[in-house]
Formats: C-alpha cells, sequence, structure tokens
C-alpha cells in the first residue's frame, strides 16, 4: 500500500524518484498553507552567513550582527518577521528581514549564524526550510 499525502494522490511508490519528492515537496507546502494563517509561504534551500558581515551594514540599513536572529530575502520587506522550518528535523525559529540575498542557486533565504545554530544546520551550511510570514 502506497504513502497516503493527499485524497489526490494515493500511491506515491508509483512515481519515480524525481516525481516522487516533487510531489512531497508540493503537498509539504499545500499542508503549511492550508493550516497556517500565513500571508506568505515558501519552501527551498537554505545558507546561512555572518563571519565577513558581522558588523558591516545590512541592505535595510542597520548594523549586521550574526548573532542576532536575522534573514536576508529577495523580496519581502525589511522588519517582516518570518518563521523558519526545518524540513529535516522540524525546528523552527523566528527571524526578522533584514538584508538581500541569498544570490546563490535555488536557496530563498540565507539566515544569521544564530539562527542557522538555533536550528541546528551551522555545520551542514545548507538545509531545506518551509518560511511562513508571521
Amino acid at each position: 500500500m502506497g504513502t497516503l499525502i493527499h485524497p489526490l494522490i494515493e500511491n506515491v511508490s508509483e512515481l519515480g524518484p524525481l516525481n516522487k519528492k516533487a510531489v512531497i515537496a508540493a503537498a509539504s507546502a499545500a499542508l503549511l498553507l492550508s493550516f497556517s494563517s500565513a500571508a506568505y509561504a515558501q519552501c527551498g534551500g537554505a545558507s546561512w552567513y555572518g563571519p565577513g558581515f558581522h558588523g558591516k551594514k545590512a541592505a535595510s540599513g542597520e548594523t549586521f550582527n550574526e548573532n542576532a536572529m536575522t534573514a536576508a530575502h529577495r523580496t519581502l520587506p525589511f522588519g517582516t518577521k518570518v518563521q523558519v522550518t526545518d524540513q529535516r528535523t522540524g525546528k523552527a525559529v523566528e527571524v526578522t528581514i533584514n538584508d538581500r540575498g541569498p544570490f546563490h542557486g535555488k536557496r530563498i533565504i540565507d539566515l544569521s549564524k544564530a539562527a542557522a545554530t538555533a536550528l541546528g544546520f551551522r555545520n551542514r551550511g545548507v538545509t531545506s526550510v518551509c518560511i511562513a510570514q508571521q
């Protein structure tokens, strides 16, 4: 018997590995949206930054602090609070958008060192997350 992800998707095991991942990602995003009052939700890659930027001006004009719970996003307005949930572990943190980025591949958010540490992926460098506006 296959894994029931959604009533319209009854048997994921019949899908190829790439399609299976796409269906699971889409179902996760839909689930996040359906149970959240979030005005904005997005899933994708996350990385972190800090050393080399600490004490310098962020795109918002404030001084970047690698020990604060902040993040860079390409389009969300500065000051926006988002919940970031690591899809591997289920751990979640709230961060404030104060910078622009990431500008690498398909990553959707760059977290401060503190946020990456709290989520538990600092040593790995990257992870998969879903973000939802608070």
